[in-house]
């Protein structure tokens, strides 16, 4: 509880009382919430020795009034003393840094400390204020050992994202520590009408709602215990002040006859604004209860909560202002695959080093660098001839993400991704396929088994997959048109494929102009493929040489890459013939029997 220097005592009962009351007074301590309730709480149970009491139980019950069958499924403690450490590092920072007496809560638990500040009030007040020649040397030796011990941080964050990657989870200190999240509190849905029947289905729309929106891992969902302790009606404000939480879904359910409406709204919880809202009509005749609750709680989870839904848009247009810079990471990931070029695979790359060198239990950060790593190496982007081969560290990177959260839909596409890349595609589409069982909602996860799929051969497969993505999110990613496109010319739907290659439009991307000129060449259109594959020899001059080799690291069957080859032939582009284009065939094929 205290660490006091010997020639000085450590703080009494009544100095740690004024010391809490001088923060909680402050206007820098927030008035609204549980923060002030939660601090004086922590202290006086420590101060009358109860620290051992201090557990995520026993604050859930005595301050955020929960029954006692509270579970740890609900977040509310934890994210409550995130944001309570944050307060009181910032009140320390500005109106508090000259008290005697510092109060903390440390990492892990919410035993408070007691100490001495570093500068207590009555020695700064009485110090001289004037600058000396030797005042200055003192000064400069002074910052400079701060700027050293900087140094020394950043060299050691650096070693521990380094050992990360190689060695897993256990080489980089805490795993338990990581960033705050937007989070998202379920009100129940109302049953509207009369009769018990709108009740019981809206409970059970619920229930689905708490199951399906936890799976999309960007965000974090308060538990059951949360929820059921609201009410229908709960006030935005009410959800904001007492829980934290940056957003609310609720809702109602009402019954006619054989008709069911569902209607569903996201607050932000800010203002009070409603950031979307829709209506779901369903014959009950036609349908199973169950298979409606599921089938809408499935589109609403879509719609909010995917990584380009309604959440992540509203965030990329007001980020919150207490956010870390993490979230803001993967905006800048999301943003990287839309557009697919290297000035924004390197802005993204930065932001996730820094983010998984703070958090480094943090398995989404962890997920989203594999994907970039791997890019740096099947793109070329931003190679670093310094590091580790890019390959190699997509993969420690995503199995890191994955040992730290098994269930990660992020993560699982990572790993699926990078052992594809890795000559592992029977593993890899295997991975991929549990993933889709775990969360087949997420649209970036959809687009990318789907590619994986179709490229591996099974062309039908993986354009059903591509549909769903693109239908459930039509504003997404273009690469994934672009690879559906692709999917159409191999199903020799040429219409379709050039409608969709256009729409694609990724003109930084290099395989972009490839895959456009395989397209326009099978359809006919061999100007334009001309046009495309002279773009792509100038952002890749290397790959046209070498194309056999190049196909065969995506995985390509050789029939499907002899016929892309071909289609560039067509088109008067520099390929190998098809004699030597065979006979390398035939040669890897030979050497890899042996």
């Amino acid at each position: 509880m205290h660490d006091c220097p010997r020639e000085r005592p450590c703080p009494t009962h009544d100095e740690i009382r004024a010391q809490l009351e001088r923060i909680l007074s402050s206007h820098e301590f927030p008035s609204g919430g549980r923060g002030g309730a939660f601090l004086k709480y922590v202290t006086e149970e420590t101060l009358a020795g109860r620290a051992s009491r201090l557990k995520a139980y026993s604050v859930a019950i005595e301050v955020f009034s929960r029954s006692t069958g509270f579970s740890q499924d609900d977040p509310v403690v934890r994210i409550e003393a995130g944001r309570l450490r944050r307060v009181i590092e910032r009140y320390y920072l500005i109106a508090g840094k000259h008290d005697p007496i510092r109060i903390d809560i440390p990492k892990g638990g919410y035993v408070p400390t007691f100490n001495w500040n570093d500068e207590p009030k009555e020695a700064v007040d009485n110090e001289p204020k004037r600058e000396t020649a030797a005042g200055r040397v003192f000064a400069w030796r002074h910052s400079g050992r701060t700027l050293l011990a900087m140094l020394g941080v950043l060299s050691c964050t650096a070693l521990g994202y380094y050992m990360g990657v190689i060695t897993g989870p256990g080489a980089s200190g805490s795993t338990t520590v990581i960033p705050d999240e937007p989070m998202l509190v379920i009100a129940p849905f109302a049953g509207l009408g009369e009769g018990a029947e709108a009740a019981l289905y809206a409970a059970g729309l619920t229930e689905e709602l708490l199951t399906a929106l936890p799976r999309f891992k960007e965000i974090t969902v308060f538990g059951r215990e949360t929820s059921k302790a609201l009410s229908p009606g709960v006030a935005a404000s009410q959800v904001r002040e007492g829980l934290g939480a940056h957003y609310l879904l609720a809702g109602g359910v009402r019954v006619g006859g054989d008709k069911l409406r569902v209607t569903a709204r996201l607050v932000d919880t800010s203002n009070g604004s409603i950031l979307w809202s829709r209506s779901y009509d369903e014959q009950l005749n036609a349908h199973e209860l169950s298979a409606i609750q599921s089938d809408v709680a499935s589109k609403v989870a879509t719609a909010i909560a995917q990584p380009y839904g309604v959440i992540a848009k509203s965030l990329a247009a007001n980020p919150p202002p207490d956010d870390l810079g993490v979230h803001d990471c993967m905006l800048r990931f999301y943003a990287y695959r839309e557009e697919l070029n290297p000035e924004v695979h390197l802005i993204a790359r930065n932001c996730l080093q820094s983010a998984v060198a703070r958090f480094p239990a943090y398995a989404t950060a962890w997920s989203m660098l594999s994907i970039i790593h791997l890019d740096e190496s099947r793109f070329e982007f931003n190679p670093q001839s310094d590091e580790a081969p890019a390959m190699e560290r997509a993969l420690g990177t995503a199995r890191r993400a994955v040992s730290l959260e098994p269930d990660n839909t992020r993560a699982l596409q990572a790993l699926m991704t990078a052992l594809f890349f890795n000559n592992e595609p029977k593993e890899a589409l295997e991975v991929g396929e549990k993933a889709l069982i775990a969360n087949p909602n997420d649209t970036e996860f959809l687009g990318e088994l789907g590619t994986r799929i179709a490229l591996s051969g099974k062309w039908e497969r993986g354009a059903d997959l591509l549909d769903r993505a693109i239908k459930l999110n039509p504003g997404g990613a273009g690469y994934y048109f672009g690879t559906r496109a692709l999917t159409a010319c191999m199903l020799r739907d040429h219409e379709m494929a050039v409608r969709l290659i256009r729409k694609a439009d990724l003109q930084k991307f290099p395989l972009f102009h490839a895959v456009a000129a395989v397209i326009y060449s099978e359809a006919g259109l061999f100007a334009e493929a001309k046009r495309e594959g002279e773009i792509f020899m100038e952002m890749r001059p290397d790959y046209l040489p070498n194309i056999v080799a190049e196909n065969r690291k995506k995985n390509l069957r050789p029939q499907d890459s002899m016929r892309m080859i071909a289609a560039l032939r067509r088109a008067g582009l520099p390929v190998p013939s098809a004699t030597n284009v065979e006979a390398e065939f035939r040669l890897s094929d030979a050497s890899d029997s042996l």
